[in-house]
């Protein structure tokens, strides 16, 4: 498969879960009759008839053992009655399943406007605390030079002191305002390039369900067998594969988009920005996502983000930020087709 990624297994999907508990079921009955019917069954191949049965079964079991071309005819239709089976209780075509992650995306776009706008009015009201302590600050320490220059020592200490308060507390408040500006930034990216993906995986479904169609047109399971047989490949389990990526990939990112929201709503439920009052858990939780691995939906920008906050002057409301570009291929998956 193109681009890196690596397709499940047929065992670590939902069908092969089913495929492993009937195999675990159908060895436990086994057990259990051959224990339960040991006699009779030993009675029965020492008859001529029963012999022939039994070197029958043993000689197929070896012709499969030593033929890759049988074992994976059985492999197959084993798996194909698995599928079947798994898919009268839930949704495994992964068609389906990729049109399920784009209605949560969806979803989590509305969600995440919402959260952007409350976030932007938080930050709002954290820079105006910061400017009232630093006009309180430059008050202080004007009363303190009016009180050493007449030898007020008691008006001295105090307003320094307050100064010096405030001053740490600006200094902390600046640092709880680059959070909330790398929060921002990040969920607004993660906004846009999810309306992209959105965009781009619908065009790219459309496309494929077209393609779909063709291939169920002329497929059938004996002409599946027949192509194992021959030792070439079924396109409809490789177009279901490369379908399935799509599916994993997207429900990857729409697994980091919530858990980005769920992590940002309690960042700000840690904050009395009222007050200049947070919690340092809040900054804790930001500060280890900020050292994790590159995100699924931003890629660079990631750490572009971080970069940019940290070499600004978040403070000064006349600064303009230019955001980069971003650059897509015609269709973010469309290496995963390629054979």
């Amino acid at each position: 498969m193109a681009g890196g990624y690596k397709t499940k297994s047929f065992w670590s999907k939902p069908e092969g879960v089913v495929g492993a508990l009937f195999l675990a079921g159908g060895a436990a009955l086994a057990t259990y009759m051959v224990m339960t019917f040991s006699i009779a069954i030993l009675g029965f191949l020492q008859s001529t008839i029963g012999t022939v049965v039994g070197l029958a079964v043993l000689g197929l079991i070896v012709f499969m053992a030593i033929d890759s071309k049988t074992r994976k005819l059985v492999g197959y239709m084993y798996q194909s009655l698995m599928r079947w089976i798994t898919g009268i209780f839930i949704k495994i075509d992964p068609m389906s399943i990729i049109k399920g992650y784009l209605d949560d995306l969806k979803y989590n776009l509305k969600k995440m406007n919402i959260q952007i706008g409350k976030l932007r009015g938080q930050k709002h009201k954290l820079m105006e605390l910061i400017h009232v302590n630093n006009n309180q600050i430059k008050s202080n320490l004007e009363m303190a030079n009016h009180a050493k220059t007449s030898n007020n020592e008691k008006t001295l200490i105090l307003k320094t002191r307050k100064a010096g308060r405030l001053k740490e507390s600006n200094v902390k408040l600046s640092d709880l305002l680059k959070k909330m500006e790398v929060m921002q930034r990040v969920l607004t990216k993660m906004r846009d390039n999810s309306a992209i993906l959105i965009e781009d995986t619908e065009d790219q479904v459309r496309i494929k369900e077209q393609e779909q169609k063709a291939i169920m047109a002329s497929h059938s399971a004996m002409k599946s067998a027949m192509n194992i047989i021959k030792g070439d490949p079924d396109k409809k389990a490789m177009f279901d594969q490369a379908m399935g990526v799509i599916a994993d990939d997207v429900s990857m990112k729409v697994g980091e988009m919530e858990q980005f929201m769920d992590m940002s709503q309690d960042f700000m439920n840690s904050i009395d920005v009222q007050n200049g009052i947070f919690e340092e858990k809040g900054m804790k939780m930001l500060e280890k996502w900020e050292k994790e691995s590159t995100s699924l939906i931003l890629g660079d920008a990631k750490q572009d983000i971080l970069n940019d906050v940290e070499n600004e002057d978040i403070l000064d409301l006349n600064r303009t930020r230019q955001e980069k570009k971003v650059t897509l291929k015609s269709n973010e998956y469309d290496d995963y087709f390629d054979e």
